[in-house]
């Protein structure tokens, strides 16, 4: 979803930008002037769209820096979280098998206890 947002600000202001130099140029062009004038005026304007184009690539990347930080730390807090309900999990799973063949030893009548299963390899 946030990459359809991007896209469309992207088309936005690409849109926003070729206007701008077309507008610029037609009115240049149409412009009762001298020829020295319209090249100082086209080469100012020229200026300016450069700067703009500049200040619009520095307020994207800074937006796509953080726009990535923030997806990896989410990425970060979720993969913790998993392995914390992973651990859980297996904690589990090994009590409710210790349970699991005690029962089965008192309902056999061994004394004898069986050997306990190695921990997980993550431990």
């Amino acid at each position: 979803m946030a990459d359809n947002n991007d896209s469309d600000i992207g088309a936005f202001l690409t849109g926003f930008v070729v206007g701008g130099l077309v507008g610029a140029a037609v009115a240049l062009i149409l412009a009762p002037q001298s020829g020295a004038e319209t090249r100082e005026q086209i080469r100012m304007k020229g200026i300016e769209l450069k700067e703009r184009g500049e200040e619009t690539l520095t307020d994207a990347r800074a937006k796509a820096e953080a726009a990535a930080a923030d997806a990896r730390a989410r990425a970060e807090k979720m993969a913790a979280e998993a392995k914390v309900r992973a651990e859980e999990f297996a904690a589990k799973g090994r009590t409710t098998f210790d349970e699991g063949r005690a029962k089965l030893q008192e309902a056999m009548g061994s004394k004898k206890p069986a050997p306990a299963v190695p921990p997980a390899a993550s431990e």
